[in-house]
């Protein structure tokens, strides 16, 4: 069969996926309840979102959002900051947009921000428009293009599928450009690797090399209990969540579903141990959430904020959470840093664009590579909005998590070493 015509079935057939308001600087309101929960978190995308993709829908983010910098910015051109606010923001708002319209106001607000994403990919690499994205200087372009890319895995019939011609030609063209940047052998290996994912799953000639690589150099760093090291030294920090779990798994999930191969890689045995091992790394993210909803701010990139929590929520749209993290354990653990971090305005400033931060604007805590794009990360714990309304993650009972039982003083699971 074709491989074109191959993995359009097998997206249709969900291989790959499960089948304007105005911005406040102000937060969501705290809300409590599974329904509640739900409003929130449509709530915390409405905000993220408006302000990106309203503008750029019209080619005029770069003139309407001036990104902070971190105090050590490293002098690096900031118009790289907008292909980081869209790339990782699409990103992680794309499982929800794959969500069928409806006449209720979370569904008529997904419309409208679906059409205004599909009008700002075209703006993003058209060189006429005032808010093409920064692709050719070297480097930093390489890891947000391919937050970019991840969103059409995500959502190829809404997001890929409605594209015109040109776009699509444009974007594929600025994505092989991207070859020219030789990634450092540390998580920046998968970067190069979802963008010839990506390129594999639309049908276009593709790097084997680039894929094989970063899949075998991952698996080498992998130091045991679900936890990977970044590169041949460990990094007591969350790129497990930010990068490495989720970007491994997805990549994976291409080379099976379109059944490639080189070399002896099994993609399908490397996948599933794979979600073996963010499993059981979702476990322990999921007991370093305190009983307030506080979490540990350990290692780079705290600024990242919630986007630690990627994993759970990847695992909870794909139906794979262990057994151990009941649905509404997760949710109910997961909303709680969410409200934790966010219940602070300043994480917004006045326009209604996120802040260097982790619990609001703290722009010393940004790195050398920070700025205010950067933070749109963020939008990856998010992604459990890819599951309806309707479905159990979303309706099933709030449960209390680990380490709240546990300061509760009752009865909580022990915790054991797993071998994968």
């Amino acid at each position: 069969m074709d491989r074109r015509h191959f993995l359009g079935s097998a997206l249709a057939a969900g291989a790959l996926v499960p089948a304007a308001q105005a911005a406040s600087a102000a937060p969501p309101a705290p809300r409590a309840g599974a329904k509640d929960d739900r409003a929130y978190m449509v709530d915390l995308l409405r905000q993220m979102a408006v302000p990106i993709l309203e503008p750029m829908s019209q080619g005029r983010l770069q003139a309407a959002f001036k990104p902070e910098l971190s105090p050590t910015w490293d002098g690096r051109d900031p118009k790289v900051s907008y292909l980081e606010a869209f790339g990782r923001l699409i990103s992680g708002i794309a499982p929800w947009l794959a969500l069928p319209d409806d006449a209720t106001p979370e569904g008529r607000l997904r419309a409208t921000l679906r059409q205004q994403a599909l009008a700002a990919y075209a703006h993003s690499v058209d060189p006429q428009s005032p808010d093409y994205l920064q692709w050719h200087i070297y480097g930093q372009p390489l890891v947000d293009s391919a937050y970019f890319t991840n969103a059409f895995l995500r959502a190829p019939r809404q997001l890929w599928g409605p594209l015109d011609a040109t776009t699509k030609k444009r974007v594929v063209e600025e994505i092989k450009g991207l070859r020219r940047v030789s990634p450092p052998y540390t998580n920046w290996l998968l970067f190069a690797a979802m963008n010839e994912a990506f390129l594999l799953s639309i049908g276009e000639d593709w790097d084997p090399v680039r894929l094989d690589l970063a899949i075998r150099k991952v698996n080498e760093w992998y130091v045991g209990d679900g936890w990977y090291a970044d590169g041949p030294r460990f990094h007591f920090d969350h790129y497990g969540s930010y990068v490495i779990h989720p970007m491994l798994v997805e990549i994976l999930e291409v080379l099976a579903a379109t059944k490639a191969r080189f070399n002896s890689l099994d993609a399908r045995a490397l996948l599933d141990q794979a979600y073996k091992r963010m499993q059981r790394y979702g476990e322990h993210l999921e007991r370093l959430i305190g009983p307030d909803g506080a979490y540990a701010p350990i290692g780079r990139s705290l600024t990242y904020r919630t986007a630690v929590f990627q994993p759970l929520g990847l695992l909870a749209w794909r139906k794979r959470l262990p057994a151990a993290l009941p649905e509404g354990q997760v949710r109910a653990a997961t909303l709680a840093a969410q409200r934790a971090v966010f219940r602070h305005p300043s994480n917004f400033d006045a326009k209604g664009y996120m802040t260097i931060g982790f619990t609001g604007h703290q722009p010393k805590l940004g790195d050398w590579y920070s700025n205010a794009g950067s933070m749109y990360i963020a939008s990856e714990s998010l992604i459990a909005l890819g599951l309806s309304a309707d479905d159990s993650y979303w309706t099933s009972p709030a449960l209390p998590w680990t380490s709240k039982k546990a300061f509760a003083g009752e009865e909580f699971p022990k915790d054991y070493y797993v071998e994968y």
